[in-house]
């Protein structure tokens, strides 16, 4: 009796998993593809892949012209610029106004 009650839950068991092995969806196309996008942006914004291969130097600043360029960059942003006036108009600068020879 007890040989026949675990026979039936065996196939009972089996059954079940085979009922929802079939109403498990299938992967979406989606997922066979994901990543493509990102890859493809990536080589679309490379301007050279074998770069590295070359060995000619890089056209443009070498190191230390760099670094003080970027220093230079960084400590314009160290004190505020001066203040201008804005009204200044030329009032009152000295010069009469006139032109050519008297």
């Amino acid at each position: 009796m007890r040989d026949a009650l675990a026979g039936k839950w065996t196939v009972a068991i089996g059954t079940a998993a085979l009922l929802l092995a079939g109403c498990a969806a299938r992967a979406p196309v989606l997922d066979q593809h994901f990543g493509e996008a990102v890859n493809t942006a990536k080589a679309q914004q490379t301007v050279n892949p074998d770069a590295s291969l070359d060995q000619d130097p890089v056209a443009g600043l070498d190191g230390p012209a760099a670094d003080a360029t970027i220093d230079r960059y960084h400590k314009s942003y160290e004190t505020p610029p001066q203040p201008v006036n804005v009204f200044t108009i030329g009032i009152g600068s000295g010069s009469g106004g006139t032109s050519g020879s008297q």
